[in-house]
């Protein structure tokens, strides 16, 4: 059965993001699917039946939630004018954090040489942690959001000098 906290917690994630549907089976079968449409999300708890003739059951509406659209995701516009800045974008929907642990150092800060497999911050998804590795080598010119921010996918994150 699914526990009320873990269910909010998948709307605000599905809210937040760019995904329009999410569905999770949990211990017993029983699955929960998060979707959103026409700015208005829907959660439906399902519950598969073993039934002779697999009859489904159908769908009970557990709550309604407004859906706040997405501003549209601007690359600075010094990335334009100069060919020899790279854009190190978000590849997930998640939780910035610029270092291992909260008393950590950060793994990188404006300035600094990297290399290709240079790991330049966590994505948190889902309590995952995903380190991000660089793509390119060159200077860390700017760090476009902050520790704990939630980013989008495809979000700018980092700017960097390549040579």
């Amino acid at each position: 059965m699914f526990k009320i906290n873990d269910i909010k917690e998948l709307i605000r994630a599905v809210d937040r993001s760019s995904i329009g549907e999410l569905t999770v089976k949990g211990e017993n079968n029983e699955r929960l699917t998060i979707s959103k449409q026409n700015n208005v999300g829907q959660v439906v708890l399902m519950e598969e039946t073993q039934i002779k003739n697999e009859v489904p059951v159908a769908p009970v509406k557990v709550e309604t939630v407004p859906v706040q659209k997405q501003e549209e995701i601007q690359t600075p516009s010094t990335n334009a004018d100069d060919p020899s800045i790279h854009t190190i974008s978000s590849p997930m929907v998640g939780t910035f954090y610029a270092s291992p642990s909260p008393d950590s150092d950060a793994y990188v800060k404006v300035g600094d040489q990297i290399n290709v497999d240079t790991v330049l911050c966590i994505v948190e998804a889902m309590k995952l942690m995903n380190e991000l590795e660089a793509e390119v080598s060159g200077e860390i010119i700017d760090i476009l959001v902050e520790n704990g921010q939630f980013v989008e996918y495809g979000m700018p994150l980092f700017l960097v000098k390549t040579a």
